[in-house]
């Protein structure tokens, strides 16, 4: 027997009658996050201001309403929160770079508050965007980061990073109890096409028989991981007593560049699109790679969809 993985489904299999908040709940990996707490029986409730969110695909109670402004969880006595309440995407968050911040911080400040009131537990999702433009390769977790301070970027990056902060420091000082997961590029059905990230961006110009764009030439590394293993990875880490307090690398460390992605997309929809080189945006990471060390050890958990079969799911989901 596999015992990561036995030790994976041990725990989600505990899930059974907990009280479940999910912050960012109408979104991608909302979504899917809600619909596996669902199925495992647990009791869940949505927040999300539908800035990107889809209040069609929700699988639960959802409350519209922005997280900073939350004066009580949609459910009472929650046990456990879910904070995904942030577009991941460059192109939404660089749309109003300040709201990013308010909801970063300020979002994160009043869900661990009411957390706190609750006696709840809080699940951070913060992102290897705090890893910014690595020096170190692999990231692993004690990797303080290489981060511009300035640039269209920069409002999700240290959004993301201070949110982390204020997290450790409530939980040394007030003793709120976090679990922080670091997640890497996520893919899988139920993407938003047009939100500017490059999978369903490929997919949709295949699709259309347009170019494809290659941001900078492709050769930038990304490491994508299936939201069904992200999804699996989260609820493990929820439910992890030695994970309290410290960041866990969520990704695949299956490395490609931007462009052999490009080149798969191509394949997989049988298009004549051919990839065309533009501009590299800017502060775009040049490599992108976790160390899950961390997360095999403390979760028993690693990633399992590969790539193509990931990208066969995105292409069924949009016939």
């Amino acid at each position: 027997m596999d015992v990561g993985n036995a030790r994976v489904r041990l725990v989600l299999g505990a899930w059974a009658g907990k009280r479940v908040v999910v912050a960012g709940g109408a979104g991608f990996i909302g979504t899917h996050l809600a619909r596996a707490l669902i199925m495992a029986g647990a009791e869940v409730a949505l927040v999300d201001n539908l800035s990107t969110g889809r209040a069609d695909r929700t699988p639960a109670p959802l409350t519209v309403a922005d997280i900073a402004g939350l004066e009580r969880l949609p459910l009472p006595t929650a046990e456990i929160v879910f904070n995904l309440a942030c577009p991941a995407s460059p192109r939404a968050y660089q749309a109003d770079p300040v709201q990013t911040w308010r909801t970063s911080v300020m979002g994160t400040w009043t869900l661990a508050h009411l957390a706190l009131a609750e006696g709840a537990r809080i699940v951070q999702a913060s992102t290897s965007e705090v890893y910014g433009d690595p020096l170190v390769h692999p990231q692993t977790e004690d990797y303080a980061g290489n981060v511009a301070l300035t640039g269209p970027r920069a409002c999700y990056d240290e959004g993301k990073r201070a949110a982390e902060v204020l997290l450790y420091d409530l939980a040394q000082t007030r003793g709120l109890d976090i679990r922080v997961a670091r997640i890497f590029n996520t893919y899988g059905p139920g993407m938003a096409q047009g939100d500017g990230r490059a999978l369903p961006a490929f997919f949709e110009a295949a699709r259309a028989g347009q170019p494809l764009r290659l941001e900078g030439g492709g050769g930038q590394t990304r490491s994508f991981c299936h939201v069904d293993d992200l999804v699996r990875g989260l609820m493990a880490l929820a439910l992890c007593e030695p994970a309290r307090g410290v960041p866990v690398n969520l990704g695949n460390p299956d490395e490609r560049t931007i462009r052999e992605a490009a080149e798969t997309v191509v394949r997989l929809t049988a298009s004549a699109s051919p990839l065309v080189e533009v501009a590299a945006a800017v502060n775009d990471p040049r490599r992108r790679c976790p160390d899950i060390t961390r997360a095999r050890s403390l979760l028993g958990w690693e990633p399992q969809v590969g790539f193509e079969v990931g990208l066969r799911s995105m292409l069924a989901d949009s016939d």
